[in-house]
């Protein structure tokens, strides 16, 4: 007789399977992946605890489990991450959004708050479309322009804003980051390629050898998408528009240098809940 699997069974040797491939919240990622895979909230999964696994959910499930094992992310997996509280679309076209990255929504917000009205905010290298989405939920009168080099990045972008019911509140736009559209904005944000190249093996395999190259390794010591920005804030920002940027942990006094080597005034610096760097910001 074949050996049932119940869901209690199945959630504990998930645990320890992912637990000795070294990956973090090993229960968590279990519970996510079969949740997803019955239709099942959290609690739901334990209020079936006892219900076994029919021959074609182990079909389904084991090819995932065995690729959460081999380090490719949940949230590809998944096809779904959360970020400010809403949903979104993911692939390995884009990065997966991170909470860190929600310091740069706050900090857009706070500076939209300080100007009345009507403005106009572009997210430059929108990936997944997660910051831009989500200034698009908060900021009801303003226009939002999502930016990005890659085709497949930004049609990630327009099924997150559909997904949102957004879709008409934004503008997507596709170009090099050496040249972003020929219009003015209020606010300028960006979480850009920033990783130093040296950097790049020593990341996690998650990251290393899944997410997108493109949006995380920057040349001149990270630095390079921060000049390029910079250098195109005179032209690209409304007098008083902000430049807000998220950064590397190490890099903070290095772009704050570059924002005012190009004449942005009240150049600050934001920490993350964690005290680490996370945001840069400098006003025309």
């Amino acid at each position: 007789m074949a050996e049932s699997w119940t869901v209690l069974k199945m959630l504990s040797w998930m645990t320890d399977f992912f637990g000795e491939k070294g990956i973090d919240n090993p229960r968590l990622d279990a519970q996510l992946m079969l949740a997803q895979l019955l239709g099942l909230d959290r609690i739901g999964l334990y209020m079936q605890h006892d219900r076994p696994l029919d021959a074609a959910e182990l079909d389904r499930l084991r090819p995932l489990v065995r690729r959460r094992g081999q380090r490719e992310p949940l949230q590809y997996l998944l096809g779904e991450a959360e970020f400010w509280s809403l949903p979104f679309k993911v692939s390995p076209a884009v990065l997966i959004p991170r909470a860190d990255t929600e310091i740069l929504v706050e900090e857009a917000l706070k500076q939209a708050g300080e100007r009345a009205g009507q403005g106009s905010v572009i997210d430059v290298g929108t990936g997944s479309g997660a910051i831009a989405v989500s200034l698009a939920s908060e900021l009801a009168e303003w226009r939002v322009t999502a930016f990005d080099i890659s085709g497949d990045a930004l049609a990630i972008a327009k099924a997150n804003a559909e997904l949102n019911h957004l879709s008409q509140r934004i503008d997507f736009c596709q170009g090099t980051l050496a040249e972003l559209p020929a219009e003015k904005y209020d606010l300028i944000v960006s979480n850009p390629p920033y990783i130093d190249a040296d950097e790049w093996t020593g990341l996690m395999p998650e990251v290393r050898d899944h997410e997108p190259k493109l949006a995380l390794v920057a040349a001149n010591n990270g630095l390079e998408c921060y000049q390029l920005l910079a250098g195109q804030a005179a032209r690209c920002l409304n007098p008083g528009g902000w430049l807000l940027v998220e950064i590397g942990y190490q890099q903070g006094d290095a772009v704050m240098q570059l924002f005012a080597a190009v004449g942005l005034k009240n150049v600050y610096l934001r920490q993350d809940y964690a005290g680490q760097p996370r945001v840069v910001g400098g006003q025309l």
